[in-house]
């Protein structure tokens, strides 16, 4: 019988009749990463203590005076300002991406280019 514990969770397996021990583990494996104790257990592998509020308040008052140095460069012109990061999925990212495409060519299939060989 193989049985593992995490904090509620158990997750049992007896062999039955003549069944074969690699399937009774196949089994146990199948029900283990059924109940999602993999990934609760591997997500628990590295704990990370979460900043205080002096760390944090100090952290954000520093951002705030490197935003406020940098837009005083870029008045005094001393830098140029960076364009603007393109974002992961958002609505504008996608309606942008999609106007740039509609003046380009579609993108070539695999073989459209290379000749055909006889």
């Amino acid at each position: 019988m193989l049985l593992f514990r995490d904090m509620s969770v158990n997750a049992e397996v007896s062999k039955s009749g003549n069944e074969n021990v690699l399937a009774t583990i196949r089994k146990f494996s199948r029900r283990v990463q059924g109940a999602g104790l993999v990934k609760t257990v591997r997500a628990g592998r590295y704990f990370a203590r979460d900043a205080s509020k002096i760390v944090k308040k100090k952290r954000a008052l520093k951002l705030i005076a490197r935003r406020a140095e940098y837009k005083q460069l870029v008045k005094e012109g001393k830098i140029t300002e960076a364009p603007a990061r393109q974002g992961r999925g958002g609505y504008n990212s996608q309606r942008q991406s999609t106007m740039s495409n509609a003046n380009e060519a579609p993108p070539m299939r695999i073989g459209e280019g290379t000749p055909i060989a006889r």
